[in-house]
């Protein structure tokens, strides 16, 4: 049986224009996680893209930091209706992982350390709106909040930016990731309010 933290609870609702249909605000940032938290060294990580062809090109933690590193000031929502305004993450676009990646893919599908698993189409990576975060709030990001590296997708609700990223595998077709097996929707636009099936 999977292993749940708190933070799986219901609120209120809040009437904000900046907000998502049934989110509400909170200044906290909940550490929701289906199983426990792994620990991996940043001498240890290491980051690949995997086509659907099996071409793979791989970064370790030294050579990500090389890359154009990108300040992003965001607004972040998860699918158990909180919202965090304004949030400041430092990462690596993926605009620049997958420069000169190619693939006929149209979705990847985001690992983790531990096991975790969601799907992305490849539209919702490209463009300036994800990145693989190492920091948050000026600070190196924390184990429980995905550190050392997590996926940030953050106009998608917030399982889709998988924390502990190891990679992406692209895909052919959108397949479903661990959540979206276990009944939340493929995509998770918060706007559509698109939570479940």
């Amino acid at each position: 049986m999977a292993e749940f933290s708190r933070g799986f609870g219901s609120r209120r609702r809040e009437s904000d224009a900046q907000l998502p249909p049934g989110q509400y605000l909170t200044a906290d940032f909940p550490v929701l996680s289906a199983g426990p938290t792994p620990r991996i060294a940043t001498e240890e990580w290491e980051f690949s893209v995997v086509t659907e062809t099996g071409q793979t090109t791989s970064w370790s933690w030294e050579q990500l930091q090389a890359l154009p590193i990108d300040d992003i000031h965001t607004d972040i929502h998860c699918v158990t209706r909180w919202s965090k305004l304004g949030t400041r993450w430092r990462g690596v676009s993926l605009d620049t992982l997958l420069e000169g990646v190619s693939t006929t893919a149209v979705s990847a599908m985001a690992h983790s350390y531990g096991g975790y698993t969601t799907n992305v189409p490849l539209v919702d990576l490209r463009g300036g709106r994800a990145w693989v975060a190492f920091e948050f709030d000026g600070a190196p990001l924390a184990p429980e909040h995905g550190g050392p590296a997590r996926l940030l997708v953050p106009h998608l609700y917030f399982w889709k930016s998988a924390k502990w990223v190891r990679g992406l595998v692209l895909q052919e077709r959108d397949d479903p990731g661990f959540w979206e097996q276990n009944g939340y929707n493929l995509h998770g636009d918060p706007w559509r309010e698109e939570r479940y099936w």
